[in-house]
């Protein structure tokens, strides 16, 4: 069949991508290697440690002070480009083969050393100062002394350290005590996970309990910890007291952790620290940056090489026909001394400064404000992007979830008649039963029915959830005042998850307050002001694996035990009583990009829940299958439930995300959304977003786990066309196992992917096969600590500053505010950047072919000589004054306006070809540098009279008024500086000549036989070329032109 795949080895091919990894991870100049190995840790006894830790310091330079120079200078001269020239100058100490003054080899070469150690230190201080900023940060310490103050770097394993509101942890610890009442605290992990969402952790009960926060210095106990590892959602380790009666044992889990880089968000905590420097989670999370090279780096390279031989086969065909006489292995390095600016020693700068200049006008935008450029070498990259990956929550969606639906089955309620609701929330806590059996008997059941079930719907939504009401007064959390008052204006709510902080918001907005919660109960305010209590008997919270959760409260007033579950409709509707609407329903809302949630409730009597109860506690305390004797029990419980209602939430899309994702398939970018999202919340987004058209089929792969059905998944996706792909993390990695080059064929081949579920280092593995196994350029786009990853592995990486923090902002090559931005940066910015880059680089080429044809062509005339035709100062002030301001000042070029690019991104996909600069552009500026050398160089010799110096004034003043024009003829949009440049310059030259009376006759240059030679040869070397282009603009104009005119 020939749709099957063949059952073939994965192919691992070594990595050739030229993206040099900057050596070992940036903390190991601070600390030993070694295996990572489980330790005891005895708490405020940091000498008692039974090996060696690293320190806890940050340090993210590439260099220290004495190594700096050394290392700059290597990574200079380790290319072939910056070693030539060096050997170049070196040459000149040796008398057979000195052309000139050593000024003219040792200056230029100079300039650009100076330029980029210069540019290196700004770097490296920026660096550092980042780093003392980090590790100068003050903690306070518990010790035998009291609290005393100590830096972040001076931390050890072992140390109590005291972590204030607010403030970042500074390394890995064990969670001891609180000052809050309720004997937990909140701690943000934006970034570290790249969740907003606050987290509940728990203290050590031993520690908590004692009297202050001195006794842990006074009781005999220690922590043991697992070795480091790199997840940050799992611990084991164990708390002993060993001077307790009995001792005491606690099993710790990653409830009582404080990772390092998250933020205490709520009282004063005391930790023990287990794990400093590069054994911190944070740090072992996060993958080496890499030191960028550009393709169009790697090209012009490529170019320079090419010019290298070209130089090395003219030398030695000079020589040749010389027939070898005499030392002809010296006249061999004299004419490759002679013919060096073959390869133009000017080209590195002038590319590195137009970068920068291209850098400046990005972050100078006011149209994309607050971008910031933080990789200023690869601005060009952003002009030829082919795959761009794409982080959902928080870069593509705002992570602000609002309240959208609440459907009953015989009823919906949308964002319109929510005050229908209120109503009838209102009529359940207000009215007594006598008024309602006051009213017509069939309107009463009727009105009775549908106000008991919105009731029982928002009483099970208010109540199914692991939110806290956290209440700040002055910025200061006071339990006291939410105790007695419960306060408006001073509450917020936190939770692990924004889903759930909207519904409890939308059930405040009905009518229904949460205004109270510790770890054993809950308080609800009715519309009346009646507070309504319940104890918290049991809560299973939610899991990816389970999809649900569940709570088991009582209400105080009644006694009543209800099971109240929530969770998405898969594995809510085998366990909710039948029901003809459930699916239909679901599959509306999520057409409608909505977050589809099934509330279902149980009433469970005393002695069913006291048998539940028994059991539960029997399963939580066995040693083996804990996990799945405790889920046995709890599904026990999820039979036969009653199905209240379903909601719906909506996480709402940054603003322009779907033009701008118009735009960049427009451009012939194709976008994949890599998230850890659900499947199906990242699938709705994908529709809401437009990533994935309204006539595109989705092809959601099937959960696949052995080698056999993922040949069979794949075999089925291989018959679909022009259809996206939804496929989990946990099926990519099984796919990538057995059939990577399949997999990756297949994929590259959809308008779009979608990968749900995934870890930040698939996200990173992602980014290199696509890199990979295309070669083409990819952009990686996100605002989250779990981005980092994959944003420091792409091409170009993009931060978006959002709510979840500035790590993936920090870690990036750009960084934007907002996710509509990125149209801009690419499309103007990034097209910009390369079609300037490309038109530099090839006329600074040009600019010194035309002088070397210029010196083949003297020294051919000459008897092939090795005597240079310029000497001195006429050689570097060709480059520098004479020509540097009108060639560099093509970075200020544009052959469309901004607008035009915006409107049209079809000229974007015309870049993706390296058009710009390739091999067949390369040879026509080589013969077109040929053609002007010669013709210069040949009319020189034919008209001038009787002098040599003579010679010399003609050819010269013809190449400069040459390469003048030349600009004038590539430039397509004139800027004033650009004018001012070539004045400038013809100025500087004029003037220059009453200086130049050791190269050039002054007398001659002023009579009228010297001005009609210079005119005729410049037209004869010119005017051709601007005949061609006009005839090319009028017969095959390029596609932009067409927009313009």
């Amino acid at each position: 069949m020939t749709d099957n795949i063949q059952l073939q080895p994965v192919r691992h091919k070594k990595r050739h991508d030229n993206k040099q990894r900057d050596g070992c991870c940036p903390w190991s100049r601070c600390c030993g290697g070694g295996d990572f190995r489980p330790r005891t840790v005895w708490l405020g006894h940091p000498e008692k440690r039974e090996q060696r830790y690293p320190r806890n310091v940050i340090n993210n330079q590439k260099y220290n002070f004495f190594t700096f120079l050394p290392g700059v200078l290597f990574n200079q001269f380790k290319y072939f480009f910056n070693l030539y020239f060096l050997l170049l100058a070196c040459s000149q100490f040796v008398n057979e083969l000195r052309l000139g003054a050593l000024y003219t080899y040792w200056v230029p070469l100079g300039f650009v050393l100076i330029i980029t150690i210069a540019r290196e230190a700004v770097e490296e201080m920026r660096c550092y100062l980042r780093d003392k900023e980090v590790n100068s940060q003050i903690y306070s310490k518990l010790s035998t002394r009291g609290t005393v103050k100590v830096k972040s770097s001076g931390i050890q394993v072992g140390d109590l350290i005291i972590v204030e509101k607010n403030q970042r942890v500074p390394a890995d610890m064990i969670f001891l005590r609180t000052s809050e009442r309720n004997g937990s605290c909140f701690l943000r992990t934006d970034q570290l996970d790249g969740e907003t969402d606050w987290k509940l952790r728990l203290p050590v009960t031993c520690t908590q309990r004692l009297p202050t926060a001195a006794d842990l210095l006074q009781i005999r106990s220690y922590v043991y910890a697992e070795e480091p590892n790199i997840d940050i959602h799992n611990f084991i380790g164990t708390f002993t007291r060993e001077d307790g009666d009995p001792p005491v044992n606690e099993s710790l889990s990653i409830e009582n952790t404080l990772w390092a880089s998250t933020v205490i968000a709520s009282g004063t905590v005391v930790g023990v620290v287990i794990y400093t420097g590069k054994e911190l989670r944070s740090v072992m999370n996060t993958s080496n940056p890499r030191h960028k090279i550009g393709l169009f780096d790697l090209e012009v390279n490529c170019l320079t090489k090419i010019l290298f031989g070209a130089l090395v086969v003219v030398s030695l065909v000079m020589v040749a026909l010389q027939h070898f006489a005499g030392r002809w292995y010296l006249q061999i390095f004299r004419f490759l001394l002679l013919f060096s600016n073959i390869i133009p020693i000017s080209l590195r700068v002038n590319l590195d400064m137009g970068k920068m200049v291209f850098s400046w006008m990005i972050k100078k935008d006011s149209k994309i404000p607050g971008t910031v450029v933080r990789a200023s070498t690869i601005p060009e990259q952003l002009g030829r992007i082919s795959y761009l990956l794409t982080d959902k929550t928080g870069t593509l969606t705002q992570n602000e979830m609002v309240f959208r639906r609440l459907h009953l089955g015989t009823v919906a309620y949308g964002m319109d008649s929510m005050d229908e609701v209120q109503s009838h929330v209102f009529s359940a806590y207000t009215q007594p039963p006598q008024d309602q059996a006051s009213r017509a008997p069939g309107a009463t059941k009727v009105r009775k029915t549908i106000s008991s079930r919105v009731h029982e719907a928002v009483k099970a939504i208010a109540l199914v959830h692991n939110v806290t009401p956290v209440y700040e007064s002055n910025g200061v959390t006071d339990q006291a005042e939410a105790e007695q008052h419960y306060e408006d204006t001073c509450r917020v709510y936190q939770a692990s998850s924004p889903d759930e902080v909207s519904l409890v918001q939308w059930t405040e907005s009905v009518g229904l307050t949460l205004v109270g919660r510790d770890q054993s109960s809950m308080q609800l305010r009715t519309p009346s002001g009646q507070i309504l209590n319940f104890t918290i008997l049991q809560i299973f919270p939610f899991t990816y694996e389970s999809k649900r959760m569940g709570i088991i409260v009582r209400d105080e007033s009644t006694g009543e035990i209800m099971f109240y579950m929530k969770g998405a409709d898969v594995v809510m509707a085998g366990i909710v009583q039948y029901n003809d609407w459930l699916e239909e329903e679901c599959g509306n809302m999520a057409r409608e990009g909505l977050r589809v949630l099934v509330v279902a409730k149980k009433s469970l009597t005393e002695e069913q829940y006291q048998d539940f109860e028994a059991r539960y506690v029997q399963a939580k305390l066995s040693v083996h299958d804990r996990s799945l004797k405790v889920a046995t029990v709890i599904e026990s419980l999820e039979m036969e439930m009653e199905l209240l209602c379903l909601t719906g939430v909506e996480d709402q899309l940054q603003a322009d995300v779907r033009p701008t994702l118009e735009i960049l398939r427009n451009a012939g970018i194709k976008v994949w959304m890599l998230t850890g999202d659900k499947l199906e919340t990242a699938t709705c987004t994908a529709k809401n977003a437009h990533l994935v058209t309204r006539n595109q089929d989705i092809h959601a792969f099937r959960p696949v786990t052995t080698r056999s059905e993922a040949h069979l998944e794949l075999n089925a996706f291989r018959r679909k066309h022009d259809c996206a792909l939804v496929i989990s993390g946990d099926s990519l990695e099984v796919c990538l196992k057995y059939y990577e080059y399949e997999f990756m064929d297949l994929a590259c081949q959809c308008p779009a992917v979608v990968c749900c579920r995934c870890a930040p280092t698939q996200k990173a593995q992602i980014v290199r096969l696509l890199q990979e196994r295309t070669g083409k350029l990819t952009c990686a786009v996100g605002d989250g600590g779990n981005d980092v990853s994959m944003i420091q592995e792409a091409d170009c990486g993009v931060g978006v500053e959002g709510k979840e923090g500035k790590q993936a902002s920090l870690a990036a090559d750009f960084s934007i505010t907002q996710f509509k931005y990125l149209g801009r940066l690419l499309m103007v910015h990034g097209r910009n950047s390369y079609k300037r880059s490309a038109a530099l680089s090839q006329f600074v080429i040009h600019r010194s072919l035309c002088i070397s044809t210029m010196q083949a062509v003297f020294s051919s005339v000459f008897y092939f000589a090795s005597v240079p035709l310029y000497q001195g100062f006429l050689i570097i002030g060709y480059s520098t004054i004479y020509t540097m301001f009108p060639v560099f000042s093509l970075v200020l070029d544009k052959d469309v306006k901004s607008e035009v690019a915006m409107l049209y991104p079809e000229l974007y996909k015309d870049l993706l070809k390296g058009r710009p600069l390739s091999f067949k552009t390369f040879l026509l500026w080589v013969l077109i540098s040929i053609y002007q050398g010669s013709i210069i160089m040949y009319g020189a010799l034919l008209l001038f009279e009787s002098e040599f110096v003579h010679i010399v004034a003609i050819s010269f003043t013809s190449l400069i008024l040459t390469e003048l024009l030349m600009v004038a003829l590539t430039v397509q949009t004139w800027h004033w500086l650009m004018i001012v440049a070539e004045l400038l310059s013809l100025a500087c030259y004029i003037a220059s000549l009453v200086f130049l009376h050791e190269f050039i006759d002054v007398y001659f240059i002023a009579t009228l036989s010297f001005v009609w030679k210079v005119t005729t040869i410049t037209l004869v070397s010119c005017l051709p070329l601007y005949i061609l282009k006009y005839l090319r603009r009028r017969f095959s104009p390029p596609s932009y032109s067409k927009l313009t005119t």
